[in-house]
């Protein structure tokens, strides 16, 4: 059942953005904007930790899910004051940043990326 829930859910999340950009002029880095904040609401009202309990990977691998991780580290880190509210952010999604600008870093390498004109 674990895999049907983390299908359902992740699969539910790409259709919310598919519909999203199929139906309303917003740009995709709007809707990608919507989706990190919204992940960061649910978190702050408690709504997504069960989310991510049922869903695991599926609530966690898409974008709502780096809204949800910045929200809880900065949650956790607020214990220590402000300062630790940002640091606590940062230090729960370093290892998401890192790896999207490593992979960013080698395609921009090994392809010659083109802006449109």
């Amino acid at each position: 059942m674990d895999y049907i829930y983390t299908f359902l859910i992740g699969g539910a999340i790409c259709v919310i953005g598919q519909i999203l950009m199929d139906t309303t002029k917003l740009t995709t880095p709007r809707i990608l904007v919507i989706f990190v904040v919204a992940g960061v609401l649910l978190e702050a009202v408690h709504l997504y930790e069960p989310l991510v309990q049922l869903a695991s990977q599926g609530a966690t691998t898409p974008l709502p899910g780096f809204g949800y991780a910045l929200a809880k580290g900065a949650m956790e880190g607020a214990k220590d004051g402000f300062l630790g509210a940002v640091t606590g952010a940062v230090k729960a999604t370093s290892a998401g940043i890192a790896v999207a600008i490593a992979f960013g870093y080698i395609v921009a390498v090994l392809f010659n990326p083109k802006s449109p004109k």
